[in-house]
């Protein structure tokens, strides 16, 4: 525990986020005894009367967001837990659809440190403030995104109603092993005896498999259980008893087929008219996504020719989905222009490898991330040790190599910027400056 002095209840909300990052000793710390302790404590073990606990690789965020969406409309009230944010803390809770305001944040915040027993980590902090907001809001659901693995990570305090595994693959090898058989055991933690799971991993490890017979879980598995398949531009979802006919999802399709899986499971009303407004109406900011000249309207700064598409892939399972989309984009005499940066823990070479014959030049930015950033220097470094004949350029931030490039590129050109939470944000903020 450190000697900080605790924010008041009249503090900003950048006061308490920036005493949470500091509060505890180090920034991640794996395991639940402290956190169950003062859960415990403060009544916060049961949210909501239904809870899906959705983990993976990729494709957590997606599924969340369109099964929400489903259920809303299904007239629920539903809460969501999701990390991490792209440019405001808020969005890491969201009730009945709404990012929860500053006061609440503060008041639970408040709350918390107030009553609670043991030091917590500023993500441990965050999830029990969820907890304490869902439980006030008397929710129907909750929906908790895991935020590292599984088995270990602070919404695994819950007891799911259900749990969905949307993809396996490696990343935070230092935290959750370094092969799929490891991970996939790390990620079905989130598993109690005989709930229903849904397994949006087409490649399902073994390790999964074991885990939900030994749980005498209700798996529904993809590939064995139910499919999918794109059919005059509409995605077909079946599985034994059912056939769903759907319009084409702006969210990846595989997180899509995910939550159709869990919403023909879920002990609610969901018709496949909802179902189908759901899927069609659900985005989600910074996958994949194109900005227009709707989105240049409220910025100040020059609009550019060229056009712009900002991804947060961060690992290799990201990184192999964006080549494939960008793929069907790249043209002769069309050139794709990447701001690039990423975390230091993070596994460059896979993030760059599966890009390498799409990108014509990598414009390499330093992140200030605190202990996770790098400067562009040293993104460059990294960049060249696994491309060697990649053509590259250096920048202090990425504000800087947006700026080149928004100066550069071309009309029939494409300007994309990826390889973190961190790099989308500060570009967007960048934007809005």
């Amino acid at each position: 525990m450190t000697n900080l002095i605790s924010p008041k209840a009249t503090d900003s909300l950048d006061t308490w986020l920036s005493f949470l990052e500091k509060s505890h000793f180090k920034p991640i710390d794996m395991g639940l005894e402290r956190i169950r302790v003062v859960a415990e404590n403060l009544n916060l073990l049961k949210p909501a009367p239904y809870v899906i606990t959705v983990g993976g690789t990729n494709g957590k965020g997606s599924t969340c967001k369109l099964l929400e969406t489903a259920l809303l409309k299904a007239g629920l009230r539903v809460g969501v837990y999701s990390s991490p944010h792209l440019i405001k803390y808020n969005e890491r809770v969201r009730i009945q659809g709404e990012n929860v305001s500053d006061e609440d944040l503060i008041q639970t915040f408040d709350y918390i440190e107030q009553n609670k027993t043991a030091s917590l980590t500023y993500f441990e902090f965050g999830t029990l403030a969820a907890f304490d907001l869902f439980r006030r809001a008397e929710l129907d659901v909750a929906i908790l995104e895991v935020g590292l693995g599984g088995r270990l990570d602070a919404t695994n305090l819950i007891d799911a109603d259900f749990a969905v595994i949307t993809s396996i693959d490696i990343d935070h090898i230092e935290f959750l092993g370094d092969n799929r058989e490891v991970i996939g055991y790390e990620k079905a933690g989130i598993f109690r005896p005989n709930i229903p799971v849904v397994i949006g991993e087409p490649d399902c490890p073994q390790s999964i498999i074991e885990y939900t017979k030994e749980l005498q879980c209700h798996a529904f598995y993809r590939g064995a259980d139910w499919h999918y398949k794109i059919e005059n531009n509409q995605l077909i979802w079946q599985s034994q008893n059912q056939r769903l006919t759907m319009p084409m999802p702006q969210i990846p399709i595989p997180n899509s087929a995910t939550a159709l899986a869990v919403l023909t499971q879920l002990p609610f009303n969901i018709s496949e008219e909802i179902m189908a407004q759901a899927i069609a109406e659900t985005q989600m900011v910074g996958r994949f996504q194109k900005l227009t000249d709707k989105d240049f309207a409220k910025f100040s700064q020059n609009r550019p020719l060229a056009q712009v598409i900002v991804d947060v892939g961060h690992n290799p399972h990201a990184a192999r989905y964006l080549a494939n989309r960008l793929s069907e984009l790249k043209q002769p005499n069309r050139k794709i222009y990447t701001v690039f940066s990423a975390l230091v823990d993070k596994d460059l070479s896979g993030i760059v490898e599966p890009l390498d014959h799409l990108i014509d030049e990598w414009h390499c930015a330093g992140l200030d991330a605190g202990y996770r950033g790098q400067s562009g220097e040293q993104v460059t470094k990294k960049l060249k040790a696994v491309l060697p004949t990649a053509k590259s350029f250096t920048y202090e931030n990425v504000s800087q190599a947006s700026l080149q490039l928004f100066k550069q590129a071309n009309a029939e050109d494409i300007i994309l910027v990826f390889g973190s939470f961190h790099t989308v944000a500060d570009f967007m903020l960048w934007l809005e400056s």
